[in-house]
């Protein structure tokens, strides 16, 4: 797909998020697209149903279809199988993420945080498909500084039952970060607090 569709699909299967996960999804990436969703099996989403716009807001849904035999069941627990709570906050991260790349964001993504996290549920091996409902509350693009950050709340959904709340999470792109030269040691192969 060319650089200019992506900017304007509205949604994305499976294949085309395994293709951006991988790296060959843009024919035709601008200078600076280092962006990349995790792959599996850590890719927390198996379709965007949507994403909008509407200034600096917007809106993303989005499902992961659960399965029985998936590696976190598999050591969380052992006789009480659960899927991590933390993986999905890490979904919201991986979605608002990429819908500040999609909003034309230049560079790799990172976490920066999120306010508020509240569980009220739980996603079990049998259960079918968990929803994510992101609402964007600002995307800023500092093209100065090379950065672009997001702002979103989330709600989680499992088989359409509401199970958690993020709040406030918070995703940024961000320019000559990406360590492409792993595992040989390099200007970006140790990590720590944000360089400038």
């Amino acid at each position: 797909m060319k650089y200019s569709e992506f900017l304007q699909q509205d949604h994305f299967d499976l294949e085309s998020l395994l293709a951006f996960a991988y790296g060959n999804m843009i024919e035709d990436p601008p200078d600076d697209f280092d962006a990349r969703l995790p792959t599996p099996p850590f890719l927390m989403m198996d379709r965007i149903l949507s994403i909008k716009k509407n200034g600096k807001r917007g809106k993303i849904i989005a499902e992961q279809d659960i399965r029985l035999d998936a590696w976190y069941f598999q050591c969380h627990f052992s006789g009480d199988p659960v899927q991590p709570g933390c993986l999905c906050v890490d979904a919201i991260w991986q979605l608002i993420g990429f819908y500040c790349v999609w909003c034309g964001a230049l560079g790799a993504g990172r976490a920066l945080g999120c306010e508020e996290v509240v569980f009220n549920g739980q996603i079990r091996p049998h259960n079918k498909v968990a929803r994510y409902e992101i609402d964007i509350l600002r995307f800023q693009d500092m093209k100065a500084s090379g950065t672009s950050v997001v702002i979103g709340d989330g709600n989680v959904f499992i088989d359409n039952e509401h199970i958690a709340t993020v709040k406030r999470a918070r995703a940024g792109v961000f320019k000559n970060i990406t360590y492409k030269d792993y595992p040989a040691k390099s200007v970006n192969s140790v990590g720590g607090t944000s360089r400038e």
